[in-house]
């Protein structure tokens, strides 16, 4: 197995500087904060009562993960919406907020051009591209992303920058301490997962040695049914890995059915269960139950808890570890956790083939 603890082995399988990006997770939060709490947002924009937020892979995974947040503070309901076409149900009390990292996501790209003709409400969140590039033609109000990076590493600028946008809006109880709290607390987190620490003491490097070589399901409940999508993302993106996820209660009442078969599968398979202490009782005594059963089919396993004063910090703190892991899985894996050339290659193959 290759050594995390050789500084040159990281130098020689991660050229493109993913490395760099996780140790900017923080500053990227406090940027994005800094920028939208400057934003003088339109007042008719509080006037709505649902959120869609057009979005695919790391530009969607922000907004997901804060719909989580809102579902637990805010009676406005908020959709990720993963497709080419505008819900028919987007009316005048909607706003939509389209977010493409590079603006030139064909799904989202569609989406927005059906928006344009609709009475909602606009925003858009990218660096540029043909979604920017509409945005001004349209007079949408839009934020321009300044952080050059892979869309998937750009996570914590377009979390941030949702959770200003719902906070100036009034959707989320004020987040200023909070976000800021976590700045601290996520320096201090990116200095304890560093390459520099060693194995033995660095959690995110102890548990991608153990996912190596394994096809990894990740399990999330409530708030953290984005956080799951995260991590296991990530693990298909940076190590180039099989990886799957599942969120409580729904697994409870099938997946864990499937556990016994097919029996060669079962070295194969290592479950992550992410946990924060808000989870409702009654999905904390499934996660203890399911346990049970993963130890009694000899399936493994292991339990994150988030750590942190509050579940916003708890959160930051499973995706930044996450992030980590699945980094250090791809050093192990041998691969540049950077480039996504299947992506690349399907989008080509898109662009080859217009109707």
């Amino acid at each position: 197995m290759v050594n995390l603890d050789r500084l040159s082995i990281h130098r020689k399988y991660d050229p493109s500087g993913m490395l760099v990006h996780l140790k900017h997770f923080p500053e990227q939060c406090h940027s994005a904060w800094n920028k939208v709490m400057n934003y003088g947002m339109p007042s008719d924009y509080a006037q709505i009562n649902k959120v869609v937020i057009l979005g695919m892979g790391g530009s969607a995974i922000g907004g997901e993960v804060v719909s989580n947040l809102l579902m637990t503070e805010s009676a406005v309901p908020v959709w990720v919406h993963r497709d080419f076409d505008l819900p028919r149900f987007v009316d005048e009390r909607t706003l939509v907020i389209a977010i493409s990292y590079s603006g030139n996501t064909e799904e989202t790209l569609s989406a927005f051009n059906q928006l344009v003709k609709s009475p909602a409400k606009k925003l858009v969140i990218t660096a540029g591209g043909q979604l920017g590039q509409l945005a001004q033609k349209e007079n949408v109000f839009f934020s321009i992303i300044d952080y050059p990076a892979p869309p998937r590493a750009t996570f914590p600028y377009m979390f941030a920058s949702l959770v200003g946008i719902f906070n100036k809006l009034g959707f989320l109880s004020e987040k200023s301490a909070d976000i800021h709290q976590s700045i601290d607390f996520l320096n201090r987190m990116v200095d304890e997962l560093d390459i520099t620490v060693p194995t033995d003491s660095n959690p995110a490097k102890k548990l991608a040695e153990k996912l190596h070589g394994k096809i990894v399901v990740v399990y999330g409940g409530g708030a953290l049914a984005g956080v799951a999508r995260r991590w296991k993302t990530q693990f298909n993106e940076n190590s180039k890995n099989w990886a799957f996820f599942e969120i409580f209660p729904e697994l409870i009442h099938n997946s864990i059915v499937g556990y016994p078969l097919p029996i060669q599968a079962k070295k194969n398979l290592f479950t992550i269960l992410l946990r924060v202490p808000s989870l409702n009782p009654r999905i904390k005594i499934q996660y203890e139950a399911v346990i049970k059963i993963l130890e009694e089919n000899e399936l493994p396993f292991e339990a994150i808890d988030g750590t942190g004063d509050n579940t916003f910090m708890q959160i930051l703190n499973l995706i930044l570890f996450g992030d980590f892991t699945s980094y250090y899985l791809a050093i192990l894996n041998q691969v540049d956790p950077t480039p996504v050339k299947v992506i690349d290659f399907i989008k080509q193959y898109m662009s080859e083939h217009q109707e």
